[in-house]
């Protein structure tokens, strides 16, 4: 065999195993592009999961604001009744104000808070003893913060 065909030989070996290395060396790469790409997905994933629970707990958060404002305005109109009554002064608009926060607690909600504001609302309207007032008051008062402390524990 002549020196061409050892050569030759030896160029069509290497070329093959170029070949051959460079086929093996592409799946490797499309395999390792591939887990990356899979890798970056679950990061995103996790990512916006964490953004969807963030903005989740703020909405729960101004939710039970609004509804602690909207408790403590009731309280203040019931305050402001229970001043008038035992004192004969107070304002002409008391029964308006008393009657729109009872409306927003009971649009509020939820069904216990409702049924305490009315229970309060009714023994200021039948004028009812400063104790069952203040007892009234005081169920009111326990079951809002029963409910406001359970949604805050969740």
């Amino acid at each position: 065999m002549s020196e061409w065909g050892v050569a030759l030989i030896a160029a069509g070996s290497a070329i093959a195993g170029s070949i051959v290395t460079g086929w093996y060396a592409r799946s490797s790469g499309l395999r390792q592009a591939e887990a990356a790409r899979h890798a970056g997905d679950r990061q995103a994933d996790a990512l916006l999961e964490s953004v969807r629970l963030t903005i989740q707990s703020e909405q729960v958060q101004r939710s039970l604001a609004q509804r602690r404002q909207i408790y403590v305005e009731f309280l203040g109109a019931a305050e402001a009744r229970v001043l008038t009554e035992r004192t004969g002064r107070g304002g002409s608009d008391d029964e308006a104000l008393l009657q729109r926060a009872l409306g927003a607690v009971v649009l509020e909600g939820p069904p216990e808070a409702a049924t305490a504001a009315r229970h309060l609302v009714d023994c200021l309207r039948r004028h009812e003893s400063p104790d069952d007032i203040d007892r009234a008051k005081s169920v009111f008062v326990s079951v809002v913060q029963g409910l406001l402390n359970v949604s805050t524990a969740t």
